[in-house]
């Protein structure tokens, strides 16, 4: 059974379909990849996919729940979670405390509770603080349990996404081009991490230009174009794919291999030159 289902999903902006008619399922326990062109809809996608949009036109079936039209807080109390593109970090906070807003769907403390300060808000405040610092030790950040969130640098703030995303308990993750301004040796930890979310039950949703990265931990693949289907498939169709090499370098360029087949390396070399 799927755990997400889409279903001639669209979104028009003045006019504009951004996503179009667009259908696919996520399988549980993978990690899939949305790859494209600059502007192909990948982002737009995902806001449809976490609430933040509501599609003109389709259907958004989460597990047993149609979600479509529904408020973000929805989707993440049914347990899609997701990081940003641009970073959405609580600079004015901790980076323990960032992650600790992660689980606020999670906690059952009232405001009696809390204006009272009892002991039954301190023990939830401790297992909350003790499940944000197992978080943070998770995704490689051990050594920030005690920085403030401004004095972190761009790569652990990647990851400080994650760990709050976490704190959550999703069942669907969508990762919103995690590796953009990341060195290739962050990229690799990355790319590590993202196979220990997948081993830890964490369906994955990768939106990503780093095509390195996409084809070293992708199951499955959708490619977008102009916010349609052009492809999907596993990593080495994808990669192989007349069209997709044409979308990403333009038929001009899209070469082929001696054997007689194409570039092998196209889409990762055109990955790399659109980002």
């Amino acid at each position: 059974m799927s755990l997400l289902q889409v279903e001639s999903l669209s979104k028009k902006f003045d006019g504009l379909n951004a996503v179009d008619d667009l259908s696919f399922d996520i399988q549980p326990g993978a990690v899939h990849s949305i790859i494209g062109p600059n502007g192909a809809g990948k982002t737009t996608l995902l806001n449809l996919l976490t609430g933040i949009y509501r599609p003109s036109g389709g259907r958004i079936v989460f597990g047993e729940y149609d979600l479509t039209g529904r408020a973000p807080y929805e989707y993440a109390g049914h347990g899609i979670a997701r990081t940003f593109q641009n970073l959405q970090v609580f600079f004015n906070m901790s980076a323990l405390e960032n992650v600790m807003v992660g689980r606020y769907l999670h906690e059952r403390c009232g405001l009696a509770s809390a204006l009272l300060r009892g002991p039954r808000l301190a023990r939830a405040e401790k297992v909350c603080r003790d499940e944000a610092a197992e978080l943070m030790r998770y995704v490689g950040l051990r050594s920030y349990l005690s920085v403030a969130a401004d004095a972190m640098p761009y790569g652990a703030l990647k990851r400080l996404e994650i760990a709050r995303a976490l704190a959550t308990k999703p069942k669907l993750m969508l990762l919103d081009e995690p590796a953009a301004g990341l060195n290739p040796t962050e990229a690799l930890e990355l790319d590590d991490l993202i196979g220990r979310l997948s081993e830890r039950g964490v369906t994955v949703v990768l939106v990503e230009h780093n095509m390195r990265l996409v084809m070293g931990v992708s199951n499955h693949i959708l490619v977008l174009d102009y916010g349609r289907k052009l492809a999907e498939g596993s990593a080495a169709a994808i990669r192989n794919d007349p069209k997709v090499i044409e979308a990403y370098l333009g038929s001009a360029v899209a070469h082929e291999d001696p054997v007689g087949g194409p570039s092998a390396s196209a889409v990762a070399v055109a990955g790399e030159a659109r980002r």
